[in-house]
């Protein structure tokens, strides 16, 4: 009796447990982010599983979940210049599954399209950009570079793919180029300054001849205004009279010393020397 208890008990403990282990493989979760792709014995469900919990059939159905979300992945990319130097480049891929292309994406690519589909993609891509373009225009028109590859890479993923930007961090190029066009660099830099230190003193030698012309057409103008208005002597006196009237005094008999005195000052004469 003793055995067959235990052995019951064994039974209802391996039922149970049974019971729970096909509970929870009949249910699943789908994480914030992801699509779940419903596999069944190796047949894939064209419908995608949205985020959330969800029923499947228990032990032969498994949720595959597939991210959503934005990705960045780093990517080295080495291209020729159409001058023929080579270029290598550090990059920085964006992009995103869209929800319509998660089945398609699973059964392609096994959920992650990066290595097999968007890279090549890329840098065949910046390669074509690359290809139009010196070393130094590279160096020197590098959001172009970069906007030209962006375009060209999204054309040749299509729509399965959407990749949101490629970014440009690094470009190495020879020690020798590097040098030769941070030469050129300069050189255009000390010429512009020089330019602009000539312009500089053209508009200053301008400015002292319209000043020149300015004081001379007006020195002009007031000889031929006194030429021809005698009067305008008068009205410059009388602007620039401070309200003194002035007093020409002279030496008795025509030989002392001739004064210019204020009428005030003349009268407090008078006043003292009655």
């Amino acid at each position: 009796m003793r055995a067959e208890s235990v052995a019951k008990l064994v039974g209802i403990a391996l039922l149970i447990f049974v019971i729970i282990i096909a509970a929870s493989s009949a249910s699943y979760v789908v994480q914030p982010g992801f699509r779940g792709v419903e596999v069944t014995l190796g047949k894939v469900s064209p419908v995608f599983k949205p985020e959330g919990f969800g029923y499947k059939t228990p032990f032969i159905t498994t949720i595959v979940p597939v991210s959503v979300r934005q990705q960045t992945r780093e990517l080295m990319a080495e291209c020729y210049s159409s001058d023929l130097q080579q270029v290598k480049t550090e990059l920085r891929v964006l992009y995103r599954v869209p929800e319509s292309s998660v089945v398609k994406i699973y059964q392609q690519f096994a959920g992650d399209p990066f290595d097999s589909l968007i890279a090549p993609r890329v840098q065949e891509a910046l390669k074509e950009a690359a290809a139009a373009q010196s070393a130094e225009q590279i160096v020197k028109q590098r959001e172009a570079i970069k906007s030209s590859a962006l375009a060209a890479a999204q054309k040749k993923v299509g729509d399965i793919v959407v990749i949101v930007d490629v970014v440009i961090q690094n470009i190495d190029l020879s020690h020798e180029l590097e040098t030769a066009i941070e030469s050129k660099m300069v050189m255009e830099q000390e010429a512009a300054k020089a330019k602009f230190t000539q312009q500089k003193a053209q508009i200053e030698a301008d400015t002292v001849v319209i000043k020149a012309k300015g004081d001379a057409e007006s020195i002009k103008i007031r000889g031929e205004a006194l030429k021809q208005t005698p009067a305008f002597i008068d009205l410059q006196i009388v602007e620039k009279w401070d309200g003194k009237a002035p007093l020409y005094v002279g030496g008795a008999g025509g030989g002392g010393v001739s004064m210019l005195l204020p009428a005030v000052d003349l009268q407090k004469t008078r006043a003292t020397n009655p």
